[in-house]
């Protein structure tokens, strides 16, 4: 399965597919490691702004929130037409910025819908030595030799009506790429044989979304069923899990063959977004787009069924962010909220520790490096702060026209991604 590429290699670039042995020099997928945008790089800058520690700006054409993700010496995203009809891969020289790749994979002559505030292109790409894996949503998936450049294979059949867009993010889990397709016709998990290309497992969500009229077809527009959430690989009692948020639900999956092990319902939520993040055997979830809220639930390994009345230890309404995921420092959980409320609370009891108005509205993620926490906004307002029981600002900036996608770390710079541009930033 593999198509003709329209794009140009660059001389800069072409000995590829560096192995480095320190995981912090490699951003792999959306979040980083895991997801949990968490870093462990050393001597990243602290003040970002325009033209401050910038060590090179590349315009990118087009409309699209997928974050940089960085492997050896290249940077990959993608792109997108502003009309959806053409999708694009771009990799960048990670020294230089020099443009390596700029590859239409797939052309659409007819695009779903998508809403002004999300892009043709949101979704994450995930990468690993050789090979870079891109998604559209329903409209393409391909994976692609990051040496050559060509499309070792491509997925075109799943059927998903994203209704407003497709906004979920691939993740590799061994030989598998997880994907996630919560549309408003179908709702649905797989896991593709990273090699070849082809469906190992596929497994319907389960919850009920109690929006069916009397003849079976949903009596709402598709909100109720529309998700945007990422996967993220969770380690229970030794046994790896794969947490996945849906609408009005978190189900736990076991992610070699896609059975579901148990599940946590919000009926009064939908259009789950932020990633989830895990520690000390709770994991912290956002729950849904029409109202936020908090869930901090137990991971039990003996856990089977629908588990919401026995595994949630705590819940918080207020000011919980509805695209941007948590933060997990130690004890604490810190989050921005859509209008730009940022809040303490202990992880344990979810009890508030502070809260501090900053600059704009949020739909990128924070990143955390050093100790400190990254906020970028929408209107390119960047803060800094100390990632502890007290609200200290330690830096601040500006940057470009704005923030959608969330920062990627690697070595000692920041890859990010403003609406019309990609930066290395770094002293």
């Amino acid at each position: 399965m593999t198509m003709r590429i329209t794009g140009v290699a660059c001389v800069l670039g072409l000995v590829v597919g560096v192995v480095v042995a320190r995981g912090e020099e490699n951003w792999t997928q959306f979040r980083g490691v895991g997801g949990q945008g968490r870093s462990d790089a050393k001597g990243v800058v602290v003040n970002i702004g325009e033209g401050e520690n910038v060590k090179w700006k590349v315009g990118v054409r087009g409309k699209a929130w997928a974050s940089p993700v960085v492997w050896g010496k290249q940077v990959w995203t993608t792109t997108a037409s502003d009309d959806g009809k053409e999708l694009f891969a771009i990799c960048l020289d990670r020294e230089t910025g020099k443009v390596v790749y700029d590859l239409k994979v797939f052309g659409v002559e007819k695009p779903q819908y998508c809403h002004p505030y999300n892009s043709y292109a949101s979704p994450t790409p995930v990468i690993e030595e050789g090979r870079v894996y891109v998604t559209f949503g329903s409209p393409g998936t391909a994976c692609i030799d990051t040496g050559s450049g060509k499309v070792i294979w491509e997925r075109r059949d799943f059927e998903c009506n994203h209704y407003r867009g497709a906004a979920s993010s691939p993740v590799l889990y061994g030989e598998l790429l997880l994907m996630h397709f919560d549309g408003s016709d179908f709702q649905y998990v797989v896991a593709l044989d990273k090699k070849t290309g082809q469906t190992v497992w596929k497994t319907k969500r389960s919850v009920d979304y109690k929006d069916l009229g009397a003849d079976g077809k949903p009596m709402t527009e598709g909100d109720f069923r529309k998700a945007f959430s990422t996967p993220v690989i969770a380690k229970v009692e030794g046994k790896d899990v794969m947490l996945s948020l849906g609408s009005k639900c978190l189900y736990a999956y076991e992610p070699r063959t896609g059975e579901e092990i148990w599940r946590v319902e919000c009926q009064g939520c939908h259009s789950g977004s932020p990633t989830p993040v895990i520690g000390d055997g709770v994991a912290y979830v956002c729950m849904g787009l029409s109202h936020g809220e908090l869930w901090a639930i137990r991971l039990d390994g003996k856990a089977k069924g629908m588990v919401a009345g026995t595994h949630v230890e705590w819940k918080v309404t207020r000011d919980v962010p509805t695209r941007c995921s948590p933060a997990l420092v130690g004890d604490l959980v810190i989050m921005v909220g859509d209008e730009g409320m940022a809040t303490c609370l202990e992880a344990k009891t979810g009890k508030e520790v502070w809260r501090k108005r900053l600059k704009g509205v949020y739909s990128a993620s924070p990143v955390v490096v050093e100790g400190r926490i990254y906020f970028f906004s929408e209107k390119g307002e960047v803060t800094v702060i100390e990632a502890g029981r007290e609200y200290k600002q330690v830096g601040e900036g500006k940057m470009g026209d704005g923030f959608m996608a969330s920062a990627g770390v690697a070595g000692e710079a920041f890859f990010l991604r403003t609406k019309s541009s990609v930066y290395r930033v770094e002293k």
